[in-house]
């Protein structure tokens, strides 16, 4: 099976890229530096150079690809852009190559255990210093999940860079509204993959938590 993975260079992607290369993957990497990705040397692992925000590079990228997963950042020099127009570029670049299996990180789950952002994050910190990035993230998760795909959104919370858990959740009780969560870069990475195959959560915008 073929990934193709956005967002490569980031932390969430790096850790992508490791484990899906390590499950045995073909996989290509689009970034906009392949530089970046220079500690990868995989027989498996293909990286397409470009930019999201030009749909003829991603086109070409997504030849003969079965699932694309997006990990995007949001990019310093073009501050906000590049996650809900990358997203929307991709999803439409998948409808033109019929690639049907979309799985998409976004970072709105910072917060309690349904992915509901608690006070700090909602009011102060998206609320006053990171408005734009805030309601970027929200188109993209509409552009998603407006798309048609078979998508799956998936909600990370508060991140740490410790050992992986190996104790994470999928998915939430319905009342569940008081966890923080807390969740290491690599178990999120291994919460995506298993997602390829899994249809569980098709259609929804899991969390994770422990």
């Amino acid at each position: 099976m073929k990934v193709l993975v956005f967002g490569a260079t980031g932390t969430i992607g790096k850790h992508l890229l490791e484990q899906l290369l390590q499950s045995g993957y073909a996989v290509t990497a689009f970034c906009r530096n392949a530089s970046k990705l220079s500690q990868f040397t995989h027989g498996n692992l293909t990286i397409a150079e470009g930019d999201v925000l030009q749909l003829d590079t991603i086109n070409k990228a997504m030849t003969d690809q079965d699932v694309v997963i997006i990990a995007l950042g949001s990019g310093k020099s073009r501050k906000s852009i590049v996650r809900s127009e990358g997203t929307k570029n991709i999803i439409t670049a998948m409808k033109n190559n019929n690639i049907r299996r979309l799985i998409c990180q976004t970072t709105l789950g910072a917060g309690d255990s349904n992915g509901n952002l608690n006070f700090f994050w909602k009011h102060i910190m998206f609320g006053w210093f990171l408005k734009g990035v805030f309601l970027d993230h929200e188109l993209q998760e509409q552009y998603v999940k407006n798309s048609r795909l078979d998508w799956t959104i998936v909600r990370p919370g508060s991140f740490t860079d410790g050992k992986k858990t190996g104790r994470y959740l999928h998915g939430f009780e319905p009342n569940d509204t008081s966890i923080t969560l807390k969740i290491s870069r690599a178990d999120v990475a291994d919460f995506i993959i298993k997602q390829i195959k899994d249809q569980t959560y098709l259609y929804q915008t899991p969390g994770l938590s422990y």
